[in-house]
Order: structure tokens, then sequence, then C-alpha cells
């Protein structure tokens, strides 16, 4: 009978000085946040008296929440050395084609009536088919992820625009809104969904083999299948787990809004890269933690709050996004002391 064991793990080299040297240098970089929110949560309370208050603690973790689905979603396809840049389009298509589904004709919908679960069901399946298409294209296919998910990221617009007709969705059930207006200790429930789908990503990272695959991955691909890792098959399902995070993203993002517009999610994923760069994932693949991009989700929405109290206009708040993204790449250029591709 022929021999069908998996190649043997090719042993981990123990951390030399350098390698040590590194590792708390990342650290660092992902702890350094934690004094910035304080920094910042103080400045808060010196612009406006109302800042510390538990309401608007309350209300910048409600509106962080849904950015928090898709920057986890982002962040576990970064580690894997790719892109996926059509998650914004996601979180706008996936809800929308379960509101259409479950809404009469007369309000826009597509007249089909699904019962509400079925129409919920069909929103997580909707976006673990665009992930899926993503991965078979970039996977199987071998094709650039960032000119994939782009295109992809235009074709998902213009299809939300079309099947909407350009219209704002009203008149959902309310379980459509249900993560983003029922309370948990005074907490909406997308805000611990969040928190719990942040600490399984955690632990799955830090203590799983998959978590450990994916790190491989990114490090160097082929190496992990020289290694016995079955790197297609893992790359292809974190493309899909992304899609279905995002569209939990895109339920949050409704229930928090009150409706679907035919723009929802435009132009989030830069936000998503503000917060996964500044958090610690890094853009060449294989490092980074859920809890450094826990703290960047933080930090951005401290900083969108303080901003909106001190009446900053929204386009200077975008710009100093993009100076928050430069910043974090210069300091991962020093931490790393790598070049950038």
């Amino acid at each position: 009978m022929a021999d069908t064991k998996a190649p043997p793990l090719t042993p981990v080299p123990v951390p030399g000085p350098r390698s040590a040297k590194a590792v708390l240098l990342r650290r660092a970089r992902e702890l350094a946040l934690v004094p910035a929110l304080v920094l910042l949560m103080v400045l808060g309370a010196f612009v406006n008296d109302s800042f510390l208050t538990e309401r608007n603690i309350i209300s910048i973790l409600g509106a962080s929440a849904a950015l928090a689905m898709v920057v986890l979603a982002e962040s576990l396809v970064l580690i894997t050395g790719r892109f996926d840049l059509s998650l914004e389009s996601v979180v706008g298509i996936a809800p929308a084609v379960g509101a259409l589904l479950v809404l009469p004709a007369a309000q826009s919908g597509w007249g089909t009536e699904l019962p509400t679960a079925l129409a919920l069901l069909a929103i997580l399946v909707a976006g673990a088919a665009i992930g899926a298409f993503n991965g078979i294209l970039v996977v199987k296919f071998r094709l650039n992820a960032f000119i994939v998910t782009l295109a992809m990221l235009i074709v998902l617009r213009g299809l939300l625009v079309g099947a909407t007709k350009g219209k704002t969705l009203f008149g959902m059930p309310d379980a459509f809104f249900t993560l983003a207006t029922t309370t948990f200790l005074r907490v909406p429930l997308s805000v611990w969904l969040a928190a719990v789908a942040f600490a399984v990503a955690g632990l799955v990272l830090r203590h799983h083999r998959v978590g450990r695959a994916l790190y491989a991955i990114g490090g160097n691909a082929d190496a992990a299948r020289a290694a016995g890792i079955r790197v297609e098959r893992v790359m292809l399902g974190v493309f899909v787990v992304a899609g279905c995070l995002a569209s939990v993203g895109g339920i949050m993002q409704t229930g928090y809004v009150g409706a679907i517009s035919a723009n929802q999610g435009n132009n989030m994923i830069f936000t998503v890269f503000a917060a996964a760069v500044i958090g610690g994932i890094s853009l060449d693949g294989g490092k980074g933690t859920m809890f450094g991009a826990l703290t960047g989700v933080l930090l951005l929405g401290v900083v969108q709050n303080l901003l909106t109290l001190a009446q900053v206009p929204s386009f200077w708040i975008q710009a100093i996004y993009g100076g928050i993204i430069l910043v974090a790449l210069m300091i991962a250029r020093v931490t790393t002391g790598r070049a950038q591709d």
C-alpha cells in the first residue's frame, strides 16, 4: 500500500538575538497605540466636556463595530500576503441582497418576500460567494490580488446601484437592525460580537495550526508549501471568511444607519487599511496581531469622534487618516529595518 502520510513539518528555528529584538520592536509598535489612545482620551476631555461620558464612549464603540469587522477581515487577508479591496463593496451589496429578497416589490424589493431568517442567511452566503470568487481568481488562476479585488470593488459597486436603482432601502424587518439596536449591559450587540470575533481570531492565530499556517504563508508561501501546508486551500478559505466577516459588518452598518443606501461602504477601504496598518498589520504579509488591529480601529474611532466634537470639517478627517497611514508606514520601516515593496 502506498504511503499517504503528509511530509513532516520542517523544524522551526530557535530565535536568535536579532529575531528576538525584531519581536520586541513589533510588540512595542503594537502597544505604542495604547498610550496614544490614553493621550487622545485626555485630550478629548479638554476639547469637549461630553467626550468621556458613558453615552459618548458607547457611541464611539457602536460606530466602530462595522469597521472593526471589516478590518478583521482585511487583516486576515493581509497576513497571508494578499489584498482584498472589494470588502468595502461587500459591506453594501451583501445586506442589500438580503433586503431585496425580503422586501415586497412596492418597497423596491424583488418581490420574493423571503422569510427574514433566509434573507439574513442570504447575506452571509453572498459575502462568502464573493470571497470564494475572489479566492479562485487569485489562488487558482494566480491573478494579481490587488487588480482582481479592485475590479470586483467596481463591479459590486455598480451592481449595488443597479439593484437598488440608486434608492435607499427602508422598511426591512427588525432583525436587520438587531445587532445595532439591541444592547447588553448598555452596549450594542454589534460591539460584543466584534469583540468576540477579534478574540477568537486572536486565539486561532496564536494557538491553532491554521493561524500558524497563515503567518507561514505570508512569510514565505513556497517554504510553507514545502512544510506540508496546503497553501491554496488555506488562502481560499481566508478569502471566504473575509467575505463573511465583511457581510456581517454590512449588517452592523445597516443597523447603525437604519437603512441601506446605494453607496453604503463607499470609500470605507481607506479607513480599513489605515486601521490595519497603524495596528501593525504588515502589507508584506506574515506579521501583525489582532490586538494591534483592534487598537488601530479604536484609535481611528476616537480620532473621528474627537474631530467631530471639535467641529473639524469631514474632508480634514480624511486628510488626517492619510497622514496617519504615512506615519505608520515610516514607523514600520524603522522598526523592521526592511524596505517595503
